[in-house]
């Protein structure tokens, strides 16, 4: 049978499944505090015996209990030194636990354990030193080899502690808030509060952090110090020129050497007509032939060379719109491919379009430099760009980080997704139209 659960009612169970599992509850050892006298055995110098005291135990989950002083005699002395040892031994077979001598080698180690997993199994409780030509079997002899099954951790106030507690037992004081353990004769804090007097080892004393020391006391001091401050006579001071030249002084004309015998004015103007070889025409400093048109040139673009003819306002193709760019450069509005590149379709909702709210309104009045006020213009028609930057950001510009105002020129381009989704409505309901008549007919 692969699986096999017990105890139930109604079930046998065998002494092995038992074992095994109170070998899962206990580990094999004496059932008393660390250094207890259960099953402790003692020499005591009354001949070649030991003495076994009593006790309880757990050997492989089988239990184990004497109520009296067991008497185990030890084999005669050997020609070398002996280790024999006292062990309680567990034989399923014969359904007991018994104490028993395991007898060694001369001259060797203490002996071997038999320890097999289903048969006998032997725990050790001591070994026993038998010396050449002993006779008696003395307290030193023997050497405590018993181990101790485990605390079981618990919880409990102060009142209500354990009584009769095992050395090692762990748990929580409630009443206190700590973790606490049996030393043997007190209970213990397991993670007690450190304080200063605790401490082992600490100094006595400490270098003070601010401290002075008397001038005798201070080695390899210098006998004499330079002054702080201090002066010289001046015939004590050697390499001292002779003569100074005066901190200000001035000179007379004819005594100055190499002088010129004219100069020129410090200002002074000449007549256009005086001035020869004068170019008759004038490249400008700076101009330029792209699509930027910069400041210095927009009066030639508006009313000189660069101005349109009257007549060729429609499809002559030179008349431009002019802008000013963030930096305040000037440029004509261009849209041929060739100014473009990463051209990509550019979804507008139609729905943004239609919530516009177009607005009449007056401007507020300009106070100019010299405090006069120059009234805003009335009645003027538009749209408020924080409004329209909540949908169609893109119409609107920006100065020094704030909304300042709207690119109407691309108006246009919003309204085109509207007028292709109403063409496209009006197609489907003339289509709908064309077959209800069809339909009626």
């Amino acid at each position: 049978m692969a699986i096999t659960s017990y105890p139930f009612d109604d079930q046998s169970v065998s002494e092995g499944q038992f074992s095994y599992l109170f070998r899962e509850l206990q580990s094999t050892g004496v059932a008393d505090q660390v250094g207890g006298a259960g099953f402790r055995v003692v020499g005591d110098s009354s001949g070649m015996q030991v003495k076994a005291n009593p006790g309880f135990a757990l050997v492989r989950g089988f239990a184990v209990q004497s109520t009296d002083v067991e008497i185990l005699p030890i084999d005669a002395a050997s020609t070398s030194v002996r280790i024999d040892r006292v062990v309680l031994r567990l034989d399923p077979a014969a359904n007991t636990i018994t104490l028993a001598v395991v007898k060694g080698s001369p001259g060797g180690d203490a002996p071997a354990l038999t320890q097999s997993d289903t048969g006998v199994y032997e725990f050790p409780l001591a070994q026993v030193k038998v010396a050449i030509g002993a006779a008696t079997i003395t307290a030193t002899a023997v050497t405590d080899e018993r181990r101790f099954t485990g605390n079981t951790v618990g919880g409990w106030t102060t009142a209500t502690r354990p009584e009769n507690p095992r050395i090692g037992r762990l748990g929580l004081n409630t009443s206190t808030g700590a973790w606490e353990y049996w030393t043997g004769s007190a209970w213990a804090d397991l993670a007690p509060v450190v304080t200063w007097a605790s401490i082992s080892g600490r100094p006595n004393d400490f270098a003070p952090a601010a401290h002075t020391h008397q001038w005798t006391d201070i080695t390899n001091k210098p006998s004499t110090f330079a002054p702080s401050a201090h002066t010289h006579a001046w015939s004590d001071v050697t390499g001292t020129p002779a003569t100074y030249p005066p901190s200000s002084h001035s000179h007379d004309w004819n005594s100055i050497t190499g002088k010129p015998s004219t100069f020129a004015p410090a200002s002074h103007s000449h007549s256009w007509s005086s001035i020869t070889s004068k170019p008759s025409t004038f490249a400008p400093s700076s101009h330029s032939h792209s699509q930027y048109v910069e400041s210095s040139g927009t009066i030639a673009w508006a009313n000189g060379s660069k101005k349109p003819h009257a007549n060729s306002a429609s499809g002559s193709g030179t008349w431009y719109a002019v802008w000013v760019e963030g930096d305040g450069t000037f440029c004509r509005n261009t849209s041929s491919i060739k100014f473009k590149e990463n051209v990509r379709d550019y979804a507008v909702d139609p729905g943004d379009v239609l919530a516009l709210r177009p607005v009449v309104y007056d401007r507020k009045d300009q106070v100019r430099e010299d405090g006069t006020v120059k009234e805003g213009r009335k009645d003027e028609v538009g749209l408020i760009a924080e409004e329209v930057e909540r949908r169609l950001p893109w119409l609107v510009n920006y100065l020094d980080g704030e909304v300042d105002g709207l690119r109407y020129d691309l108006l246009g381009v919003a309204l085109v997704p509207v007028v292709q989704r109403q063409a496209a409505q009006i197609e489907a309901l003339s289509e709908r139209l064309v077959a209800l008549e069809a339909k009626a007919s």
